[in-house]
């Protein structure tokens, strides 16, 4: 069969006809249909609509931080790998400091996930309206909208496991077996964007130990991938040797306690509000087609390794988006098995009644998923749809869930502090240090405070805890997010100046801080820098 010729999809689905012919030499693989035009304007779309609302709101918690990190550059920190710091680096090196420079890879990444979507869905068998479906679902997926929204490595890191994933689909298509050189590559970078990559490379182990693919451990590029992939990753396991493993510490310190905890039942049914309920039935259909259909056996290693992750994460205590970058594959599995099996059965009725119900619940849960809404419309948006009931940290809210309150009262912080820091003596400024109780209002004085004439902020929260008091001796501290009686322990001096006035949409613990010019430290900050080290 030449390729570009277009099988009907009822011929393929009653002949099961092989997508390559086997040769004696080397398997060549030819595709019967190309990717869809679809694939490649719902990608473009899906980066534009990033672009065009990446400047709503204000910036996340998270971002300020990330781009704090990237100006000290490691292999390693306390609470994330290093590679959204370089990312966030080379943003603001480039674009320079606006929330479209931080949320431009974002963009990208998101139109990425997209294509790579459509992609799979070929190398599964699927035709065009497969493609299309695969991904419209990803595109309209409240998780990913979110994801895709701002800067962290929840954006790339879908984009490694459905990378490695579509590497595991050409090669069990009789593609290149050294092709297990490029997944070792993109999987070691994949774990310097997050070590959850590591669930995902070991759900492919036991998928490849528990199906016919195990034939590939007989051979030397799957050993070479896991070698390619331990030597990218050496640099930052070295690093937590050194330093005492705290991604293990912070993770002890947080599970069951600033992280929501939710039994193995509210795990699994919590999937599909982050995939969307009526986008449920399409990953639900991607799980059979690995497992029971005729033609999708061939691809359980990925669907093993999806069961297999699933187990990892709820014994674990994984927060419930962990699993997120898996769907992308089942999207694609699914929208092949509704296209090749449902189909011919039922005819294009089953189009419309597929794609519109996704299309209208994706434009119902776009704005709760990301900043699409003016503020105040967006409050009683959330309300309605009562969406304060799924977060994955245990903290008081206000008006807004979380990811939304989280992007105000940053900037008003930093006035704040300034107005108070620029009021001390010129004697006092010359040695003042700020000291910011955890790492979000820190990042905020970093990211905007030398405009306003403040030195760089300490803190000893998670990273900034590492980096120590900057060379502080603590004679005069401006502290803020602090109590009173928490200062006093450590300042013989503790002085009320002045109280910021916050956004109304700010989370409530970042609202309404006193600020404290504090003196007379009981010990020099160096000394006493252990107590003020906390992990959370």
């Amino acid at each position: 069969m030449s390729k570009g010729v277009q099988v009907p999809t009822a011929a393929r689905a009653e002949l099961s006809l092989p997508r390559r012919q086997a040769t004696a030499v080397a398997p060549e693989y030819s595709y019967q249909v190309p990717i869809s035009g679809w694939v490649y304007a719902l990608a473009a779309f899906a980066a534009l609509f990033h672009f065009v609302f990446s400047g709503r709101y204000g910036y996340f918690r998270d971002e300020l931080y990330y781009a704090a990190c990237g100006e000290h550059l490691a292999w390693g920190y306390v609470d994330h790998a290093p590679l959204v710091a370089v990312i966030a680096r080379v943003s603001r090196a480039i674009f320079g400091d606006s929330l479209f420079a931080l949320r431009f890879f974002p963009a990208l990444a998101a139109g990425a996930k997209v294509y790579l979507s459509g992609w799979m869905a070929r190398e599964v068998n699927g035709g065009r309206f497969a493609q299309f479906l695969a991904a419209l679902a990803v595109l309209l997926a409240p998780i990913y909208l979110t994801f895709d929204s701002f800067l962290s490595m929840n954006s790339f890191e879908p984009l490694f496991w459905m990378a490695c994933a579509a590497m595991v689909l050409r090669i069990l298509n009789g593609g290149n077996e050294k092709l297990w050189l490029l997944f070792g590559l993109v999987a070691g970078i994949g774990i310097l964007n997050k070590h959850s990559m590591l669930f995902f490379g070991s759900g492919v182990f036991a998928g490849l130990w528990l199906t016919p693919g195990r034939r590939e451990f007989a051979k030397r590029w799957v050993w070479l991938a896991g070698a390619i992939a331990f030597l990218i990753f050496l640099p930052n396991l070295l690093w937590e040797m050194r330093n005492g493993w705290p991604t293990i510490a912070i993770l002890h310190a947080v599970i069951g306690t600033k992280y929501s905890t939710v039994t193995p039942f509210e795990f699994v049914w919590q999937q599909s509000l982050l995939t969307h309920p009526l986008a449920a039935p399409i990953w639900l259909a991607g799980l059979w087609y690995f497992f029971f259909d005729r033609a999708g056996k061939k691809y359980a290693v990925l669907g093993f390794a999806y069961l297999v992750v699933l187990v990892e994460l709820i014994a674990l205590h994984g927060k419930i988006y962990y699993l997120a970058p898996a769907y992308p594959v089942l999207f694609a599995a699914g929208a092949t098995c509704i296209e090749t099996r449902m189909l011919p059965r039922t005819g294009n009725w089953l189009k419309l009644a597929t794609v519109a119900p996704l299309i209208i619940g994706g434009l119902i849960a776009a704005p709760l998923a990301m900043p699409i809404l003016p503020v105040e419309y967006a409050v009683k948006y959330c309300r309605f749809w009562d969406v304060k009931e799924i977060h994955v940290e245990n903290m008081p809210l206000g008006e807004l869930p979380q990811l939304f309150a989280d992007m105000y009262g940053w900037p008003e912080q930093v006035q704040a502090v300034a107005q108070v820091f620029s009021a001390l003596p010129m004697s006092d400024r010359e040695k003042c240090a700020v000291l910011a109780y955890n790492y979000g209002e820190a990042a905020a004085i970093d990211y905007w405070g030398a405009a306003h004439g403040l030195p760089k902020a300490i803190s000893g929260h998670n990273q900034y805890g590492f980096w120590g008091p900057r060379g502080y001796s603590g004679d005069v501290v401006v502290a803020i997010g602090f109590s009173q009686e928490q200062l006093r322990d450590i300042f013989d001096e503790v002085n009320p100046a002045g109280k910021v006035v916050t956004s109304q949409y700010a989370i409530p613990e970042e609202s309404n801080l006193t600020m404290y010019v504090c003196r007379k430290p009981k010990k020099n900050l160096q000394d006493m820098w252990a107590k003020l080290k906390w992990l959370g």
